[in-house]
């Protein structure tokens, strides 16, 4: 979502421990994922079957669960009130799918409760969506002409990227609330043994890595961005 804008300057480097990190995180989260994928239930329940019956519990019989293209594309969407499951979770009775399946069913629970950080989030995302197309961009251009009257789209540019920024950041509690919803919806309602809980919540837990990692990156290259411009006065 983000673009990194790497400007021909030194300050690039700012960003390498962040981005390091990040590729990390997503070896970590396919890593895990490939893992307890291979590993089976004992409930034999497929993460469609998991998430139909943890919505129905909560009483959400109008969300539909579908099934979405693509390698771990797995989101709940807000808009269309569905869940779409990627054919490696929708299908498959493994530990991994069943973890994801909760946890897309955790944002949809969160959804129907007005949880106040899914719903802020939501409510940013035009913003940061523009933040993350616009600011580097006019960023550059205010750069190039700092000396004239485009210098201010310098100032344009962070104000727009410090709302990607915020998007990031409000996006962390959104994604631990729902794994530990998951883990809970799992648990209570026993569709886990006490042995089969801990590799769900590994699952979990690599993937809410990937959401540090972007906030990282989005923190350091705001920072950069600001060096930047203050280099310029």
């Amino acid at each position: 979502m983000l673009p990194l804008g790497f400007l021909p300057d030194y300050t690039y480097i700012l960003i390498l421990p962040a981005l390091i990190f990040a590729l990390w995180t997503q070896a970590h989260v396919q890593g895990a994922f490939s893992k307890y994928s291979r590993i089976r239930v004992r409930s034999g329940l497929t993460g469609a079957q998991v998430a139909r019956r943890l919505l129905d519990e909560a009483g959400l019989y109008n969300i539909p669960v579908e099934q979405s293209g693509g390698r771990l594309s797995d989101h709940f969407d807000p808009r269309k009130k569905v869940i779409r499951l990627s054919p490696g979770v929708y299908g498959s009775s493994s530990l991994a799918a069943l973890g994801i399946a909760a946890h897309e069913t955790g944002h949809a629970i969160q959804h129907a409760e007005g949880y106040f950080p899914l719903a802020f989030r939501n409510n940013l995302f035009p913003l940061a969506n523009i933040g993350s197309q616009l600011a580097i961009p006019l960023f550059i251009i205010g750069l190039l002409f700092a000396s004239g009257p485009l210098k201010s789209l310098m100032d344009i540019g962070i104000l727009l990227f410090a709302f990607a920024v915020i998007f990031q950041l409000v996006t962390l509690p959104v994604e631990f609330n729902a794994s530990a919803r998951a883990v809970a919806l799992l648990e209570n309602g026993g569709y886990l043994t006490r042995q089969e809980t801990g590799p769900v919540k590994r699952v979990l837990s690599a993937a809410a890595m990937t959401y540090i990692a972007a906030a990282a990156v989005a923190i350091t290259q705001l920072l950069r961005l600001v060096i930047l411009r203050n280099r310029r006065d």
